[in-house]
């Protein structure tokens, strides 16, 4: 089992370039922004509760995103392995994502790092929200809480996987097939070791 992060803050694409790479290698796509949306859209009580992290730049809660990974690596025995977006956001998540992995007999592989700028980052999201339908989208309040929530919960993340040699720094600005490039050239690297 291979199993890969791709990291960054929000509106650096990984949603784009996790399409891409589940499409390649075959990976079991886990999105914790997807399946949270997931529970928004059909008004669940998760949902809900969660929205109103969302809604104010806020992480949902670690015991409800360890419960909803840990189901979907349960109910995925035979996959070839996992790309995870959006997660882990904090060290504590990693430390609970390294142990349902290894009552697994795997770990992470390779933690790939898309680094944007915030201005950059600002803007996709702002464009991204006149279609996307997404109210942490549309006002530039909440994006830049979402982006000082990341630097100060979620970049220590990487400071974790670093101590393993796992994390990949990459320019995650750009045309998006060089990107991708990019990506590739670093997963077949470390699916040799």
């Amino acid at each position: 089992m291979f199993n890969v992060i791709l990291f960054g803050p929000p509106g650096s694409g990984k949603g784009t370039q996790s399409e891409k790479l589940i499409d390649k290698y075959g990976l079991i796509h886990l999105s914790t922004g997807n399946l949270l949306r997931e529970e928004i859209t059909n008004q669940t009580s998760l949902g809900l509760e969660a929205k109103k992290y969302m809604d104010s730049g806020q992480l949902v809660p670690d015991a409800v995103v360890i419960g909803m990974i840990r189901s979907a690596i349960k109910n995925n025995p035979d996959a070839e392995g996992f790309l995870f977006d959006g997660f882990p956001r904090t060290v504590a998540q990693s430390e609970a994502l390294d142990e349902l992995l290894a009552e697994n007999h795997a770990e992470i592989n390779a933690v790939l790092a898309l680094e944007v700028s915030e201005n950059e980052l600002i803007g996709r999201l702002l464009n991204r929200g006149k279609t996307s339908g997404r109210s942490d989208d549309v006002n530039e309040q909440v994006i830049r809480a979402r982006i000082t929530e990341y630097e100060n919960k979620t970049s220590p993340v990487a400071n974790y996987y670093d101590q393993f040699d796992k994390v990949v720094r990459l320019k995650g600005e750009g045309d998006v097939d060089t990107i991708f490039d990019a990506l590739c050239s670093e997963i077949e690297a470390k699916k040799i070791v």
